[in-house]
């Protein structure tokens, strides 16, 4: 296990498409970029007014995006250093952004009950994704489709057709504040956790959950599905990582943090694991 710290909170990491470079989103109001495994600090960026909720990279990783608790999406350009644009639209704390894989479309989630996709060539928002009743708290496009999966405080998993801005599909099984789903690389399963620390498995095709574990009572934060599919990594509020194996269903849990990781991912071969937490701390865990 290798670590590394800084002096504020981790909330979300993101991993650059091609290169061995992770961002890091806290509630110092800024975004850094570090070198895995070194932990070598390479950039940062301010602009944003309040903490920093999520980030992720463009498919090409020339520009990141960031949300934050100042209702705003931020677009930066590496090749400038600087941000360049502002999205303004959502009426409180914005909690996701995700790219699609084509670069073109960005999506947010807020507060507000709301998701957006904004058209990044003219900065304008294209759709308005209504349907979820309390907080939409994550956003993730299904790879390589126009799908979009959401988690929502209103207990539910959704998936909405791009294009439309209409949901397609609804997931119910959660009985609390569902803090985070992501889809599989096949787009077959969705994954996802809530405030009780249940996580549900979704079957895309039935719309139907195929597995439930309960890894509570601690609030289960965020979770990352290995890319062959078969593991899943959740990032627990009592400081340790929880590994299921979705085949056999056995739990491992990792300890080493010092308060609630808050979140978790997979590097892109699937042989280390990157998490971060309240302790002000990184891990990379082979």
């Amino acid at each position: 296990m290798l670590f590394f710290s800084y002096f504020s909170p981790f909330f979300r990491l993101c991993l650059h498409p091609d290169k061995q470079l992770v961002v890091s989103a806290s509630d110092d109001h800024s975004w850094k970029m570090w070198s895995i495994p070194s932990g070598e600090l390479v950039t940062a960026g301010e602009g944003h007014t309040s903490w920093l909720s999520d980030a992720d990279f463009n498919p090409s990783g020339t520009h990141l995006a960031t949300a934050s608790g100042d209702a705003t999406v931020r677009i930066w350009e590496f090749a400038r250093g600087l941000c360049t644009a502002v999205l303004a639209e959502h009426a409180h704390a914005v909690w996701g952004c995700s790219w699609h894989w084509a670069g073109d479309f960005l999506a947010s989630c807020a507060m507000d009950n709301l998701s957006r996709i904004w058209d990044i060539t003219s900065l304008k928002c294209r759709n308005v994704l209504r349907g979820h009743t309390d907080s939409v708290n994550s956003i993730c496009f299904v790879p390589f489709t126009n799908n979009l999966c959401t988690s929502s405080a209103d207990k539910t998993v959704s998936l909405w057709d791009a294009r439309t801005g209409l949901s397609t599909h609804t997931f119910y099984g959660h009985q609390h504040s569902v803090n985070h789903a992501t889809p599989s690389l096949k787009g077959d399963i969705i994954a996802s956790c809530d405030s009780y620390g249940v996580v549900q498995i979704f079957d895309i095709r039935t719309i139907s959950s195929i597995l439930a574990v309960n890894l509570g009572p601690h609030p289960a934060n965020r979770l990352a599905l290995h890319p062959a599919g078969n593991l899943l990594a959740v990032a627990s509020n009592d400081s340790t990582i929880k590994l299921v194996d979705l085949q056999s269903q056995k739990i491992l849990g990792i300890g080493g943090h010092d308060d609630a990781v808050h979140t978790v991912l997979f590097d892109h071969d699937g042989n280390h694991l990157i998490s971060g937490s309240t302790d002000c701390t990184i891990r990379v865990w082979s």
